[in-house]
């Protein structure tokens, strides 16, 4: 086996519109209105763990403070903002981007470190090291390290967008991570307010 050389950086994937919500996720303060929003509690978790951290996000709603980068096609979602993170990153020298969405209020250093350490022993030609839920096979492609090398594809899908992120890497070049119920609260994310007052709920029993 193989093992994947080259440093990392990040990217917070902020450049949602939020409809389901109604109002803007990252800017959620779920753990009280004295504590960082969702988008700068995100950022530190990349920040802490990486050498470079970029917020994605649209050209016509910059995120104010932070190393931003605009998707080249306006509506295109995460694998957009991907893209252009790859771009970046291949342009300043790291070899992989590890890719997190602002509305994982749960995500935690542990479960990014394991992702990143699973990475860096993946078999030579992984193009992408993500988390799988074991029961269902659904992979989380929105918390993944994707290398610069799965450039050309993203290239690709952008030229006729419209499929699935989790399916621009093929599987085989996929290095894949399961984990049970047990281990799911970091994936839990917010989509609609039904979702956020469950990660309240959790909060709440917990602090």
């Amino acid at each position: 086996m193989g093992q994947l050389q080259g440093s990392v950086a990040g990217v917070v994937l902020a450049g949602g519109l939020s409809t389901r919500m109604g109002h803007d996720k990252a800017q959620l303060r779920v753990y009280g209105p004295d504590k960082p929003d969702l988008l700068a509690r995100t950022h530190a978790l990349l920040a802490d763990l990486l050498p470079r951290c970029w917020v994605s996000c649209r050209a016509d709603a910059p995120r104010s403070g932070y190393a931003c980068l605009f998707d080249a096609k306006h509506g295109q979602g995460p694998a957009a903002g991907i893209l252009e993170a790859l771009r970046e990153a291949q342009a300043q020298g790291f070899a992989a981007v590890l890719a997190l969405s602002c509305d994982m209020p749960l995500m935690d250093a542990p479960t990014l470190r394991r992702l990143l350490e699973a990475r860096a022993a993946a078999p030579a030609g992984t193009l992408a090291t993500l988390y799988v839920e074991a029961a269902s096979g659904r992979p989380e492609a929105l918390a993944a390290v994707y290398e610069t090398a799965s450039l050309p594809l993203f290239e690709k899908w952008l030229e006729s967008p419209g499929g699935r992120l989790n399916c621009i890497v093929p599987v085989q070049s996929q290095c894949r991570l399961p984990y049970g119920s047990n281990e799911s609260r970091p994936f839990v994310n917010l989509n609609r307010p039904d979702d956020l007052k469950t990660v309240l709920d959790i909060l709440g029993a917990s602090l």
